[in-house]
């Protein structure tokens, strides 16, 4: 499941913007246990558990959007459901956060 939000920063702020959204994501949802790897400074494996499983994807920052791309098993489809949302959310407020010039990077 691929999921796009497009914003209109410039690439080095909105790579700042994805760092920051992965970093309130992974305090947000602890009991997740979500780990983010960059593994470029534009992409990012991320890892999180729910129900006992292992669910993993990807984050990519492009110029005009930010990538989310998430593997869920069928069993957990309706956790995506959930998933998406919140994920959603969490970049688009650090995207404002940014058009409105309030990063600390």
């Amino acid at each position: 499941m691929k999921h796009a939000i497009a914003h209109h920063l410039d690439l080095p702020t909105a790579i700042v913007a994805a760092h920051k959204a992965a970093e309130a994501y992974a305090l947000r949802l602890a009991k997740y246990q979500p780990t983010t790897t960059w593994v470029r400074e534009t992409q990012a494996d991320i890892h999180f558990k729910a129900k006992g499983i292992d669910l993993k994807g990807t984050i990519r920052v492009d110029k005009g959007h930010i990538e989310f791309e998430l593997h869920v098993p069928l069993l957990l489809r309706p956790f995506q459901a959930l998933a998406v949302p919140i994920l959603e959310r969490e970049v688009r407020e650090w995207i404002g956060k940014a058009e409105r010039h309030e990063l600390d990077a």
